[in-house]
């Protein structure tokens, strides 16, 4: 390289220019290092630092840039300006992540897929935080840590536990929907571009004259969908644990840019109070012959990050970022991660974790926050910190109020049991799911479900694998029956008993 090529010079932080970048300052040519030499303290200061907290949930991720454009108009539902035309395109930035493994297990684990879109909207940003499966494991916040401390290290053996998970699960059969969908071949998606998204969480839209309806959203890949089968899953970890993450960088590099289409499910407030399930119970989905699929637009990913910690490590999403238009619902665990997520990422990233590029609003921004750990936007400079006051011209624009939400009448805070009468049926979808596959996806799911459970040991084996069976048996009586004799459990000497419901 010519000198004249040279025109980017080598520097600290702080931006003095320096040369000795590869040798220490010693006292000699064999002698110690001086303590003056700076350049290597900040080098190893700066190395010793560079490990953020990683995610306790979602570890492990990949993600991309990409537009959103609509294509169906949904305005008489919703008065969000990101669905406000056909047409229009609107930023996005979307990460995919598996949800147990530390951040380098591999991509293809037996696991639920997180899918995590960040929409730049000219009110706000937008996030909207789910998975690959349309219900999860639980329907009450409360019972998160516990959940995810099943998918982690016993704290013992320091090694995953079959004996914990299947034990959790057995104690909770309102799980048992997403444990179907997990341990068929839909627990291990083949790439993260062959697989559909879900907001999971039923969350409401609100129009311009103020009527609210609940909404599911669903993007539906256009790639189709493809999963491993557990074999090749399992062998697929030891040729590449980063393949999710190779495949999707490769895909977009060679402009085959992978695509979803946005659908939504509607629903009434009126249809909500009537409806056979409890819309609100993320462990139900909302059947597609009452509210059928509505087509809203498309979702391209086509722009790869030019840098995975800035962009992907340091992306922080969170459903309470929601934007006019767009609301929440009474969804327990909804309302949870609207706790939640902020705090992980206050904690993980510091107080101005939104002002880091990949997570702030390309549009204006105004507030009375300040100062806190790596604050980047000169601080609100001397400007008021406090409101109401007599200096600045930022006002509360009204016809941003949301509108009030009918909670009937006599209605009590307390603590109400999740699974009281009426919302207690944990079998019937996820029996109507497995007599809906066929014979050959029966087949499959079973043979992973066996294949799983025969991991349980220790003295309590044959108590977790009876109660789990229990919860089989009353979904589909074939299916109980498959997987006990797969296990070796004669059922004739086993009584299907009252299961606790914790």
């Amino acid at each position: 390289m010519s000198e004249k090529e040279r025109n980017t010079r080598l520097t600290t932080a702080s931006g003095k220019p320096y040369y000795e970048h590869e040798d220490s300052q010693t006292a000699g040519a064999r002698g110690p290092i001086l303590l003056q030499d700076f350049i290597l303290h900040e080098k190893l200061a700066h190395f010793n630092r560079e490990r953020i907290p990683e995610r306790v949930v979602h570890a492990k991720g990949s993600g991309a840039y990409g537009t959103f454009t609509v294509t169906h108009d949904i305005t008489k539902y919703t008065k969000a300006k990101v669905f406000s035309e056909i047409g229009k395109e609107t930023r996005v930035f979307l990460r995919f992540s598996t949800v147990g493994g530390e951040k380098g297990s591999a991509d293809s684990e037996r696991d639920p897929r997180g899918f995590a879109l960040k929409f730049y909207t000219e009110d706000g940003n937008w996030d909207l935080v789910g998975n690959n499966t349309p219900v999860f494991f639980i329907k009450d916040p409360k019972k998160f840590p516990d959940f995810i401390h099943t998918q982690k290290r016993d704290p013992y053996t320091n090694t995953k536990s079959a004996t914990m998970v299947w034990d959790f699960w057995s104690l909770n059969p309102e799980s048992l929907h997403q444990v179907m969908i997990l341990m068929s071949d839909r627990g291990t998606p083949y790439s993260y571009r062959h697989m559909h998204g879900f907001g999971s969480h039923t969350f409401s839209f609100i129009n311009a004259n103020n009527e609210r309806h609940f909404v599911k959203f669903h993007f539906k890949t256009l790639q189709g969908i493809k999963n491993f089968t557990d074999e090749e899953a399992t062998c697929m970890k030891g040729i590449d644990p980063d393949q999710a993450q190779r495949d999707l960088v490769e895909a977009i590099d060679k402009g085959d840019y992978p695509r979803w289409a946005l659908k939504v499910q509607i629903m009434t407030e009126e249809e909500a109070e009537n409806y056979k399930w409890n819309p609100f119970d993320v462990t139900k989905v909302w059947s597609q012959k009452d509210f059928p699929l509505v087509d809203v637009g498309i979702l391209e990913l086509n722009e790869n990050p030019d840098n995975y910690f800035a962009h992907v490590e340091q992306a922080a999403f969170a459903p309470a970022h929601v934007v006019d238009g767009i609301s929440f619902s009474p969804d327990r665990m909804l309302q949870g991660r609207i706790l939640g997520y902020p705090d992980a990422q206050r904690y993980r990233l510091g107080a101005n974790y939104e002002q880091i590029p990949v997570n702030r609003c390309p549009f204006a921004t105004n507030n009375y926050q300040r100062d806190g750990a790596m604050r980047m936007d000169g601080n609100g400079g001397k400007s008021p910190n406090y409101y109401p006051n007599s200096f600045d011209n930022i006002y509360a624009d009204e016809k941003y109020k949301q509108p009030a939400e009918n909670l009937g009448q006599n209605v009590v805070a307390d603590w109400y049991d999740r699974n009281e009468e009426g919302e207690n049926d944990h079998y019937t979808q996820p029996g109507n799911l497995f007599r809906l596959m066929t014979p050959e996806e029966k087949q499959s799911t079973i043979k992973n479900i066996i294949g799983s459970m025969s991991g349980i040991s220790g003295e309590k084996r044959y108590l977790i694998i009876n109660r789990q069976l229990c919860h089989f048996f009353r979904a589909d009586i074939a299916l109980g029956i498959a997987i006990a004799q797969g296990l070796g459990v004669d059922i004739t000497q086993h009584a299907v008993g009252n299961v606790h419901q914790n």
